[in-house]
């Protein structure tokens, strides 16, 4: 228990010393002095992470030491980026600078993080209220595309304002869906990977347990044609894909999905002019470089110009890019800190996927396994599907970097999810032997193998 804590704290400062110092020197770079408000930044990031890691270790004591520290490294270094870009953007006419606004919802986050440690004691209790997760993920999905709440922004109708408040509710969404779909596969995998037909070389269950399949293929094809949201179609059927595929075991299921999702994307792109638009941008961005395809074609340059060690904290441009603070940062760190340094926030990403990914090996239950991986998935597939679209690897797409871009939606929901991930984590691993009574010797020999 100890151990796991300490090595916790210990990376946790780490990630502090390296947020800090980035922050120091984005402030001499641009003004020739260290920053005013350094002090308080550090302090402030301090009191947040030790907070959250001393909560864990009264409430969560086993509960994986990598995931903590992955996220206060990456919320702390996106911090920076988007006060570096507030430096850039000061200069024009009605610029509000996002920088405060995102440390507000930082300290958001991370409340809600140990609100989650703190409120869940037992994962498995969340599998009592199932359909109330389905509902709750099936209303935040719709909300955006009512007529009152819902708004359009950059092409996509994902946001949702209410008086001031605004957010991109499918952020929460697919945490609600999740949990759902990890409790009903966790009941009904015996059903589901029980073969009783023979299609072509496949053999596959009875057709009315395809019905959830269709219904989450329905569920992507609704964000897709109705909130015009690539990516998140994406995600959304692909967690599904991925979850019944570790609860079954059958190949099946995953080429069915893999199928059902092509012909989709293909009646998508015959039926809706955005999604012609986002395609052929992809295929070639030179083509459309003064109008659609203007701001993938600067974050190109962007990671071009950066090279393999990078122009340095403000030495960049990365304010060439539209919405660099959201859709683009992996972009505008590209140019400051090379492929070195983007290549450093991929390898933090992959190896919290890693642990995610050990934290549903050690689970004690079927849904908590199941729950590790859908949330582990999501994770990964988020940070796959927009770096994969700066990059130009795949259609670009509005999601967020995970605890990296500015945006409070996916912020409180990715400490969320890690918050559970730690959950499972600590009822999943064992507790030390520490302190155990030796067995009684009874004369009996013990053959060890």
């Amino acid at each position: 228990m100890e151990s796991r804590r300490n090595v916790e704290l210990s990376l946790l400062l780490l990630a502090l010393i390296l947020s800090v110092g980035a922050y120091v020197i984005v402030g001499l770079a641009a003004d020739n002095e260290v920053p005013s408000g350094s002090a308080g930044y550090g302090a402030t990031l301090a009191g947040l992470f030790l907070g959250a890691h001393l909560v864990l270790r009264w409430r969560a004591p086993q509960a994986d030491p990598i995931l903590l520290p992955g996220a206060a490294l990456l919320n702390g270094l996106g911090l920076v980026m988007v006060r570096r870009l507030d430096y850039a953007e000061a200069a024009k006419d009605n610029y509000r600078p996002e920088a405060p606004a995102q440390a507000l919802w930082t300290v958001l986050g991370v409340a809600v993080f140990v609100a989650v440690i703190l409120v869940v004691r037992d994962h498995r209790v969340l599998d009592r209220y199932r359909y109330t997760w389905l509902l709750l993920g099936v209303v935040l999905l719709v909300l955006p595309v009512l007529p009152v709440l819902g708004r359009e922004i950059n092409g996509a109708r994902l946001w949702v304002r209410i008086g001031p408040f605004s957010g991109q509710p499918a952020e929460a969404a697919k945490i609600a869906l999740v949990v759902f779909l990890a409790a009903y596969l966790a009941e009904r995998k015996e059903l589901l990977a029980t073969a009783t037909y023979r299609v072509g070389p496949f053999l596959l269950p009875e057709i009315k347990y395809f019905m959830p399949l269709l219904l989450a293929w329905a569920a992507s094809l609704f964000v897709l044609f109705f909130e015009k949201d690539l990516g998140s179609s994406l995600l959304f059927f692909g967690v599904f894909v991925v979850l019944l595929y570790v609860a079954t075991g059958r190949f099946s299921y995953v080429a069915t999905g893999l199928g059902l999702f092509i012909f989709g994307a293909v009646v998508a792109y015959n039926l809706f002019a955005h999604v012609q638009v986002r395609v052929a941008t992809w295929m070639d961005v030179w083509k459309y470089y003064n109008d659609r395809g203007f701001q993938l074609a600067q974050g190109l340059f962007a990671l071009a110009t950066g090279g393999i060690l990078g122009q340095g904290w403000n030495q960049g441009r990365p304010d060439f890019i539209p919405f660099a603070s959201t859709d683009f940062i992996f972009a505008a760190f590209g140019e400051e800190l090379g492929l070195l340094g983007v290549t450093a926030m991929l390898l933090v990403y992959l190896l919290m996927v890693f642990r995610g990914l050990r934290i549903s090996l050690a689970a004690p239950d079927d849904f908590g396994k199941l729950l590790a991986v859908g949330l582990v998935t999501s994770f990964a597939l988020q940070v796959f599907v927009i770096v994969g679209g700066v990059t130009r690897l795949i259609p670009l797409t509005g999601i967020t970097l995970p605890f990296v871009s500015f945006g409070g939606s996916s912020l409180l929901a990715n400490y969320a999810l890690i918050a559970l991930l730690c959950r499972i984590s600590d009822e999943g691993t064992p507790a030390p032997a520490a302190g155990r009574r030796a067995p009684a010797d009874t004369g009996e020999v013990t053959v060890v193998r």
